[in-house]
This record gives structure tokens, C-alpha cells and sequence, in this order.
């Protein structure tokens, strides 16, 4: 039978926004068996901000209504699952962990790892359901070998494949990006076409447990310690000034250092075992590569180096790179030319063109 047979089940996950309605919609429209579900990951009670103050972060209380009054709307079966406790031990206290270890983590990537496409993937496959789809802005493909095949969406300004390098085969042959092919206007289009009274909701924040997007805060209140102050120096070791905690730099940071000097400093990195930031000219930011740690791959695992582009952080304009697998799943990436700003626990993905070929999460620079 076809993958894309539309009288399999599959299991829509509903955020209560735009694109994850549409895709809900569109299926619907093309025959699928659908079911909605939306995850409850989050507790915004437990948050201490004002009692007035309203956030737009995703799969908020709002969110799960929203997601269904649009189920009942398109007429699909709606489910809420509490996955508070997994989301918690899986992506919040690693978004902490890695602060407090001097790394900057990305949620969103451990989020489509540990939670979206994996549990709730085996949430989707006990109610029968064949897939798992969603409203990421990318796309799959197979080869002629049958293989699958992740590439990025259309809508160069909305593709999230970067949040997906950590997909294997069986995930992907048992998932459905319906928007990967549309612009986000296109799909604000057929919003509107099925009348979804989410057709013009705004955009979600990035982190959705940081509903004030003030990490600084909800890391001192979250991980339950008190700021560790220590000193700022230079690459030399010369002391220039103090901080109150390394977790409030990130490599590349500029601004708030708190240190006056001839020329303006920038965040090289942070020393764990001395509690140190270290900071230097802008010069100092360039490295020629970088190693990784956990890489998957998505497409066949190279046998020697291969030529590629690669992008850093999630907007960084992809760069050429040579790539040199590595034991214990790890890799050595070269950039051809020198690039700034290298940031331990962000993720590095792999391109071939629109393809992903895989990624990994950033280890150390390889100095300059």
C-alpha cells in the first residue's frame, strides 16, 4: 500500500495555531482518517509573572482550546495528553542543565526529539494510527532505493528542518509534513478558505516554557540556585571584571558585560572548572570549524570526508564545509572560510542543497 494511502489514520498534532489547524484541515479534506491531539507540556501556573500579563507562547491552556474548537469545527476526534512530567525530566531540566555546564541548549530540537516524535508518535500508533503529522515547514521524500529523505520546506523563510535533523527512518516513514511544499501565506490562505477562526493567530515564541522570554529568570528559578559570581578575563587569563553567573552569557554576546575597555568585548566562551567567562575582539570570535557529538544521520553514513554546507544556529545562512565522521558518533566539520561565534550545545545541520543530510550537537570549536 501507498504511504500516502488517505485511508490510513494518522494522528495530527495540534498546537492550536495556524499551521498545525491547516495541516489538521487539509488532511481531513484529502480522505485521511485524522485525529487531533494536543499536548499539555507545560504548567503556566507554575510561572510567577504578573497576574495580567498574557503571553503568546504555544501549547498554553488557550492553545488546547483553541486546537479544539478547530477539531470540532473540521469534525475530527480530539484528544489532550499530559506529557507535563516527561517534558519536564526531558527538555527542561536539560535546558537547564546545559545553562548551568556553560552550553547554550535548543529546546525546540530536544523537544521534536524526546517528546513530539517519539512519544507521542507511540501515543498516535496505540489509537491505530499510521502517521504522525504535523505542521513543520519541511518536506520528505524517498529514494529510488526507498530510502526517506528530509528536505527543507519552500518557504525559505519558514523552513524548519533544522529542528528535524534528528529524525531516523522509521520516524520519518511514519510521518506527514502536508505544508512543507506551501508558503506561510498560502496556508494563511487556506485558513481562511475553511473559515478556522485561528486563521490569523499570530506567531508562537520560540521557547514556549519561557513565556517572557526572560531565561535568565526562569533558570534562577527553575534550577533552584543562587548566581555564582566569578571573574571575567581575558584569552590571556588577564582579569577584566566579575559576573554573577555564567549562565547569563552566551558566545558572541556584546552587550551587558558590565566591563569597560578601549575597544568593545565580546563572549569567547566560559570556563566551567575556573567559573570564568572569557571574552576578547571580535577577531578572536572566528574559528575554522567545529566538532559534534550525537550526530545522526539521515541520509547514508559517509564513508570519508565529504564537501557540504552547513548552518550553526537556526537563521545562520548555510556555509560550505567539509565533514569528517568520526567514532562514537561524532564529526569534524571545516568551514571554508572562518566563522564567528561557534556556540557549544547548539546544533549543527547538514545540507546537500535542500536536503539534510544529518547534524549533531556543537562539542568545541576548532581554533583558528
Amino acid at each position: 500500500m501507498s504511504r500516502h494511502d488517505k485511508k490510513k489514520r494518522v494522528v495530527v498534532a495540534m498546537s492550536g495555531g495556524v499551521d498545525s489547524s491547516v495541516t489538521a484541515a487539509l488532511l481531513k479534506d484529502q480522505g485521511y482518517d485524522v485525529i487531533g491531539i494536543s499536548m499539555q507540556v507545560w504548567d503556566y501556573a507554575k510561572f510567577t509573572a504578573g497576574d495580567r500579563e498574557k503571553f503568546g507562547a504555544c501549547c498554553s491552556l488557550d492553545d488546547i482550546h483553541d486546537a479544539r474548537r478547530v477539531a470540532e469545527q473540521i469534525g475530527i476526534p480530539f484528544y489532550v495528553v499530559n506529557f507535563e512530567e516527561e517534558f519536564q525530566r526531558l527538555v527542561i531540566d536539560d535546558f537547564v542543565a546545559e545553562y548551568y555546564h556553560g552550553r547554550t541548549p535548543n529546546p525546540c530540537v530536544r523537544c521534536n526529539q524526546r517528546i513530539k516524535f517519539k512519544l507521542l508518535l507511540e501515543k498516535g500508533r496505540e489509537l491505530a494510527a499510521a502517521y504522525l503529522a504535523t505542521g513543520h515547514y519541511a518536506r520528505i521524500a524517498q529514494d529510488t532505493y526507498g530510502r526517506f529523505r528530509l528536505l527543507k520546506g519552500v518557504d525559505d523563510g519558514k523552513d524548519q528542518s533544522y529542528f528535524l535533523f534528528t529524525l531516523s527512518q522509521d520516524q520519518l516513514s511514519a510521518t506527514l509534513f502536508p505544508l512543507g511544499g506551501m508558503t506561510k501565506q498560502e496556508v494563511r490562505r487556506l485558513a481562511a478558505g475553511y473559515g478556522l477562526r485561528v486563521a490569523e493567530k499570530g506567531e508562537s515564541q520560540d521557547i514556549c516554557f519561557v513565556p517572557d522570554n526572560n531565561y535568565v529568570r526562569f533558570l534562577e528559578e527553575t534550577g533552584g540556585q543562587v548566581p555564582l559570581s566569578g571573574n571575567i578575563v581575558d584569552s590571556r587569563g588577564n582579569l577584566l571584571g566579575r559576573h554573577n553567573g555564567i549562565y547569563r552569557y552566551t558566545v558572541g554576546q556584546r552587550k551587558g558585560l558590565g566591563v569597560a575597555h578601549t575597544h568593545p568585548l565580546y563572549v569567547l566562551g566560559v570556563d566551567i572548572a575556573r567559573n570564568e567567562v572569557i571574552v576578547g575582539k571580535r577577531a578572536e570570535l572566528l574559528s575554522d570549524g567545529l566538532v559534534a557529538a550525537e550526530v545522526n544521520w539521515i541520509a547514508p553514513l559517509p564513508g570519508s570526508t565529504i564537501e557540504a554546507t552547513c548552518k550553526i544556529r537556526y537563521r545562520h545562512k548555510p556555509v560550505a564545509c567539509q565533514i569528517r565522521p568520526l567514532p562514537e558518533d561524532r564529526a569534524e566539520v571545516l568551514f571554508l572560510k572562518s566563522e564567528k561565534a561557534i556556540t557549544p550545545g547548539q546544533a549543527v545541520v547538514f545540507y546537500n542543497g535542500d536536503e539534510v543530510l544529518g547534524g549533531g550537537w556543537i562539542e568545541k570549536k576548532v581554533s583558528n
